[in-house]
C-alpha cells in the first residue's frame, strides 16, 4: 500500500516564515518611526521657510507686513496657509508681531507644536 502525502506546509515550516517576517519587521519598524519623524522635521523647516521668505516678499512689495497670513493668501503670496506637521493643522502657526505696531501684524510665525525637535531646541523657537 502506497501512502500519499498531502499538498501542504506543516506547522514547523510555518512557524519559521512567521519567525523570519517577525524578524525582518524588528529591523525594518524602528527606521521606519525614525524617518518619519525626520520627515516632519523637515516638512516644518520648509514650511517655515517659505513662509518667511512671503512675508519678506510682502514686505517689499507693500512696505509693511500682513495683518494676519490670511492676507499672504489673498494677495497670492502663497497658495495657502500650509500645515504645521507636527500637529497636522494649519492654524496652529504663532504669529509674532513686528516691534513697531503700525508696520502691521505678522513679522515672524513660529510652530505652535508641543515639545522640542531633535536637537532639544523646543518648536516654538524654530
Amino acid at each position: 500500500m502506497v501512502r500519499r502525502r498531502r499538498a501542504g506546509f506543516t506547522l514547523i515550516e510555518l512557524m519559521v516564515v512567521l519567525a523570519i517576517i517577525a524578524l525582518l519587521l524588528s529591523i525594518v519598524a524602528p527606521h521606519y518611526a525614525g524617518r518619519m519623524d525626520r520627515a516632519e522635521v523637515t516638512v516644518l523647516r520648509e514650511n517655515l521657510a517659505l513662509m518667511r521668505d512671503a512675508l519678506d516678499k510682502y514686505y517689499a512689495d507693500a512696505g509693511r507686513y500682513p495683518e494676519t497670513l490670511d492676507e499672504l493668501v489673498a494677495k497670492r503670496y502663497l497658495r495657502a496657509i500650509p500645515e504645521d506637521p507636527v500637529t497636522q493643522s494649519g492654524t496652529t502657526w504663532v504669529v509674532v508681531p513686528p516691534e513697531n505696531a503700525d508696520a502691521g501684524g505678522v513679522y515672524d510665525v513660529h510652530s505652535g507644536a508641543p515639545g522640542a525637535g531633535p536637537q532639544g531646541k523646543p518648536y516654538a523657537e524654530w
